[in-house]
């Protein structure tokens, strides 16, 4: 049901991807800065509205329902990833950004802020999943509106898909096969600092769309994250290299333990034969926010009541 908001309280931002990770976790933080937030959903039955969020009901696949969403507003949040609702999600996540675009631009948005992920676009070996992110943040941008595109790596915080997994595979494994993927560097980030440039991009000033990477000051890898999880929990885990193992067969071996959700598992994995680390810095540059060390990362995910060590 759509609460209603005050005249006084017209909200200039949209936020899409508010039933998501992240734009569940933005969404308060939308509304202790700016009172009034609209989000874009595509059943508002299933959207439980808190106070100050107006409720436009549409579906970036149908571009007919995004002008009223995006009237009147000013600044939109693009968080829509359509990984886990198709198997033909770079075909579908390259119209929904068409759409989304082209109904921004139509509305007279004048910027759109985009979360997509790391990775060398010249690396021909790619991965679908990243090839995909950058591309959005691309055709976002064709239209003409101002896009302000962050790019992370794995973002670390309770209830995160990535982080969930680290979590699933170190408390069910105490012996773990160590497939070559897991020593990829890699460059995360808390989700808290996420957050924290998401909202800092509402003030930048007019002009181009920029691009900027963002992540921890360590790079690791997801085996380093394996274990840093197993230091901080008390556990002791084993991990056992072995090279042959591919993205694919590895996949086959997470749907033993997270079955659910494999063939999400599957595309994320994938992703990581490829480096995510940050080459370029501007983002230090450009914002105050300074991200946490991995370890401190990890820790504010496990936090309250961890047991175990934690250092």
């Amino acid at each position: 049901m759509t609460n209603p908001v005050a005249a006084t309280d017209k909200p200039g931002i949209l936020l899409t991807g508010a039933t998501g990770y992240v734009g569940g976790l933005l969404l308060p933080r939308l509304l202790h800065r700016c009172a009034a937030v609209r989000c874009l959903v595509r059943d508002p039955a299933r959207f439980v509205a808190a106070p100050g969020v107006e409720v436009a009901k549409g579906d970036v696949l149908e571009p007919a329902s995004l002008d009223a969403a995006l009237a009147g507003i000013e600044t939109a949040y693009y968080l829509v990833h359509l990984m886990a609702s198709s198997r033909r999600f770079e075909d579908d996540d390259r119209q929904a950004a068409r759409n989304f675009a082209a109904a921004a631009s139509k509305a007279g948005v004048r910027r759109i802020i985009y979360l997509g992920g790391l990775g060398d676009e010249s690396d021909p070996r790619l991965s679908p999943h990243l090839r995909s992110r950058h591309e959005v943040g691309r055709v976002l941008a064709e239209t003409g509106v101002q896009v302000i595109e962050f790019r992370a790596s794995i973002v670390i915080g309770a209830g995160s898909f990535s982080f969930e997994l680290i979590r699933t595979l170190t408390n069910r494994l105490p012996l773990m096969i160590f497939p070559r993927w897991l020593g990829t560097p890699v460059q995360p980030i808390a989700v808290d600092d996420v957050l924290e440039y998401l909202l800092a991009a509402m003030d930048l000033p007019p002009g181009p769309s920029r691009v900027f990477e963002v992540g921890s000051p360590d790079v690791t890898s997801y085996g380093g994250l394996i274990r840093e999880y197993a230091r901080q929990t008390g556990k002791w885990r084993v991990l056992i290299p072995v090279p042959v193992l591919t993205p694919y067969l590895s996949s086959l071996w997470l749907s033993l333990v997270t079955p659910t959700r494999a063939e999400v598992g599957r595309i994320l994995i994938e992703g990581l034969r490829n480096p995510m680390v940050v080459k370029d810095m501007s983002a230090r540059q450009v914002f105050a926010t300074r991200p946490v060390t991995v370890a401190q990362a990890v820790q504010q995910a496990l936090a309250p009541g961890v047991k175990g060590r934690v250092g």
